[in-house]
């Protein structure tokens, strides 16, 4: 009798092991400051804001990088992140009866500065602010008249460089496994002093990730 207690004892402990374990890392993973990395995509668009006669349809662009979760609490946490994202448009308008079409894809450094507010053990909701840094674009014009293709380091000062934005959405994990929903959207416009030739807008997009979390 002593034996088969001693052998069901065994066995029960060899089959709770691995799930206490697992159990343990993904309390670890997610109570305590750690590091990750994401890859996905964004759908980009913009809007004019003085109502000029300009449409736009979205881009698809790559973002990607890497955030760090800082727990503060058991429900609330800071997210900072560092990424690269593209982000652009499809225009359309016209200039004096004439009309043009156009494309701009453009590059981000992007940093956000999230709350990070756990409402369960695999959702988390968060927003805040985010900084952004254009570091290039690529601008396809073609009209009646001309057709030109440019891309360029953003000699043209006029160009709003740093943009002020704000973001926030959802983050789903799966122990070291999470997936991110956001939005965000640009706060001050890209022209820099009111005077540019190309047409007023902000930036808005959804962002769609895949991350894994150290």
């Amino acid at each position: 009798m002593k034996k088969i207690s001693l052998v069901l004892a065994t066995a029960i402990t060899l089959f709770v092991f691995p799930f206490q374990n697992f159990a343990q890392s993904s309390s670890d993973t997610e109570n305590k400051l750690s590091l990750g990395f994401k890859v996905g995509a964004n759908l980009s668009n913009v809007y004019d804001t003085q109502g000029d006669q300009f449409q736009a349809d979205p881009r698809f662009g790559l973002a990607g990088g890497a955030f760090l979760s800082i727990p503060i609490t058991t429900y609330i946490g800071i997210q900072p992140e560092l990424l690269f994202s593209q982000r652009g448009f499809q225009g359309s308008g016209s200039i004096l009866g004439s009309t043009y079409s156009y494309s701009k894809t453009s590059n981000y450094i992007d940093v956000p500065i999230l709350i990070a507010l756990k409402v369960s053990q695999n959702l988390s909701f968060l927003i805040g602010p985010q900084y952004s840094y254009l570091i290039s674009q690529k601008y396809v014009f073609n009209s009646a008249i001309i057709n030109t293709q440019q891309e360029d380091q953003f000699n043209n000062e006029n160009i709003r460089k740093n943009t002020l934005c704000i973001t926030g959405g959802a983050d789903f994990s799966f122990d070291r496994l999470v997936l991110g929903a956001r939005i965000g959207l640009d706060v001050l416009n890209n022209n820099g002093d009111g005077t540019n030739d190309t047409p007023r807008y902000k930036n808005m997009w959804y962002q769609a990730t895949i991350g894994y979390r150290f």
